[in-house]
């Protein structure tokens, strides 16, 4: 499947934007995941010179970000918030780890650029002109950057596939039942010894009296 994002972005020049910020505490209140739009840099949106609250930069799909971007807690709610807002890719130097798994096993596309590659395309952003992502070529393209980037051959089938991790296990489903079969053709006793070593603990426990309960 061919996939390319394409169009205007915003440039939010902090580094060690931490998933704290990208989504505060006050908006991981719910049991599901609606409603994190609203929370998406809350902090920052209520200054009205933010980035995001310019009417040139309403309905963007990419963020160019700075370094270390999503670092701090493991929060998954900062990558579903940036996709319920539509942002479906961020450009940054780095990324923080933990971010950067849960982004990807969400489908939100993170693309690592050297920092002077970043900074011409914020510069070109904040010039109003737009930039491309091609997944295929794994290129980013605006009017002076042309830059390739880089993805792992997992993340980028889980990309392009539309799969998680769950999803990409499944899709060795076959390879998998095959292995377990050799495994316990070669090894049955090792079957579901937790499951036998339970039962037996369960029929070799004494039984109580009725005389010692009363």
């Amino acid at each position: 499947m061919s996939e390319h994002i394409q169009g205007r972005a915003a440039a939010i020049r902090i580094d060690n934007l931490d998933t704290d910020q990208i989504m505060p505490k006050q908006f991981l209140r719910g049991i599901d995941k609606a409603g994190l739009a609203e929370g998406l840099l809350y902090d920052l949106r209520q200054r009205p010179d933010f980035v995001l609250n310019r009417p040139e930069h309403r309905g963007v799909q990419i963020l160019l970000g700075g370094a270390n971007f999503g670092c701090g807690s493991s929060r998954e709610h900062a990558v579903w918030g940036l996709l319920q807002y539509g942002i479906r890719a961020v450009i940054a130097p780095s990324f923080g780890e933990i971010f950067y798994s849960n982004a990807m096993n969400n489908r939100l596309l993170l693309v690592m650029l050297p920092p002077e590659q970043v900074g011409a395309l914020m510069d070109e952003a904040e010039a109003g002109e737009g930039l491309h992502i091609d997944v295929d070529a794994m290129r980013v393209r605006g009017r002076a950057v042309d830059a390739a980037f880089e993805l792992s051959p997992r993340h980028r089938r889980m990309f392009t596939e539309g799969l998680d991790q769950i999803g990409l296990s499944l899709a060795y489903r076959e390879q998998i039942d095959r292995f377990a079969a050799a495994h316990w053709a070669a090894q049955p006793w090792l079957r579901d010894v937790a499951a036998r070593m339970r039962d037996q603990a369960v029929l070799s426990k004494p039984l109580v009296s009725m005389k010692s309960i009363t």
